[in-house]
């Protein structure tokens, strides 16, 4: 039988899927080399990410899961 969730628990899944990864993190879940994510990104294949500041990207954890899940869907078809 499963335990039932706290408050806590139930708030932290959403917030954790919709927190913001920087480029190290988003490149050791997506295994590309870093030129290839940007090629991506200008060409479309990859989600835009959101400009922190000048020299700052970073992107919702729920995006690059969302990317995972496209890609796994495209390579099974």
């Amino acid at each position: 039988m499963e335990a039932k969730k706290t408050q806590a628990e139930q708030i932290q899944a959403p917030v954790q899927q919709d927190r913001l990864v920087r480029l190290p993190e988003v490149l050791k879940i997506i295994p590309v080399k870093k030129s290839t994510w940007w090629d991506g990104v200008r060409d479309g294949r990859y989600p835009r990410g959101i400009k922190l500041s000048p020299r700052t990207t970073a992107w919702k954890l729920s995006e690059i899961y969302s990317l995972i899940d496209r890609l796994d869907a495209e390579s099974r078809a």
